[in-house]
């Protein structure tokens, strides 16, 4: 059986940052990480969602927490295929690029030339090294957008992903249902399993154009489960912002849902990851402590905070 880490997808949110689960004495962000690693010992990084991470600040998260402690980084937007502003490029990256780029507000990876496309790829994963090096990289995770359609050229450009990264562990989520529909699952997972990427299963709102299904499906040697809530009014309307789609708190009986799928790639896996992703206020450290307990007491190899 493979081991179980469970977390949530920030430990910085202003949400959770206004409730009281941080002790008073918890007032910099070194405090509140030392912190949340004596409770979990996982987390997600989502900044390096927006803008490149800076190697000094890799650092500092490595030599903040335990020994066993373990990071997910969300690979930088512009890797996969969403809008990404000009001015979260580094200066330098953005002073070499073309005269009708330098004009932009927002730019996609598409229209970068090639050996500036490389280098972005390069400085995000040297940034990162010093995790890796203490042992502390999990994965990093390519999120792509609703209209990252499956195709054959998508599936392409998946194989490829291993190429950008080598020495990383790669999860992958899709927002578009075609990935996994009827027809396309098993291609999917198949072309996955031969990259050695780990799907990620979600668990999030149904009957949506956005909505994939919670198939739970494990395709390397790491397994990744995130849970998004079941918000279904908000979770594809135009507009809505982060902290309104993902308020929502899972009840036990919704969290018990995963706990055979949770085993069930556990016999599969080497590890899995299981992150809460609804991120308002302490509704997601709240989810991921009692999704834990439900894991422990079916006899689940779940790991735990030092």
């Amino acid at each position: 059986m493979g081991t179980i880490l469970t977390g949530t997808a920030s430990w910085t949110d202003p949400t959770l940052l206004a409730t009281d689960w941080y002790p008073e004495t918890a007032t910099t962000p070194e405090e509140r990480l030392r912190f949340y690693a004596s409770r979990f010992p996982l987390v997600e990084v989502d900044s390096t969602f927006y803008s490149l991470p800076a190697e000094r600040t890799a650092i500092l998260w490595a030599e903040r927490t335990p020994d066993e402690f373990t990071f997910d980084f969300k690979g930088f937007r512009l890797f996969t295929g969403h809008p990404t502003p000009l001015k979260a490029l580094p200066k330098h990256v953005r002073n070499d690029l073309p005269a009708e780029l330098q004009e932009k507000t927002q730019i996609y990876n598409k229209d970068l030339p090639g050996p500036v496309a490389d280098e972005l790829w390069d400085m995000y994963r040297r940034a990162l090294m010093p995790v890796h090096s203490a042992g502390k990289l999990g994965a990093v995770f390519m999120q792509f957008p609703k209209w990252f359609y499956f195709s054959r050229d998508n599936l392409d450009q998946l194989a490829h992903l291993r190429e950008r990264f080598p020495d990383y562990p790669l999860a992958v989520e899709f927002r578009q249902a075609s990935w996994m529909s009827e027809e396309h699952a098993r291609r999917t997972l198949d072309c996955l399993r031969d990259a050695g990427i780990a799907y990620t299963c979600v668990d999030e709102p149904q009957g949506t154009k956005a909505s994939v299904p919670p198939v739970a499906a494990a395709t390397a040697d790491l397994s990744v489960v995130r849970f998004h809530g079941r918000k279904r009014d908000t979770w594809d309307r135009p507009g809505v912002g982060v902290e309104e789609r993902f308020r929502y708190l899972y009840d036990e009986g919704e969290l018990a849902e995963w706990v055979p799928k949770v085993q069930q790639l556990a016999e599969e896996a080497r590890e899995v990851h299981i992150l809460m992703n609804n991120c308002y206020a302490d509704y997601g450290v709240r989810n991921a402590r009692q999704l834990s307990l439900l894991l422990e007491q079916a006899g689940a190899d779940v790991g735990q905070s030092s």
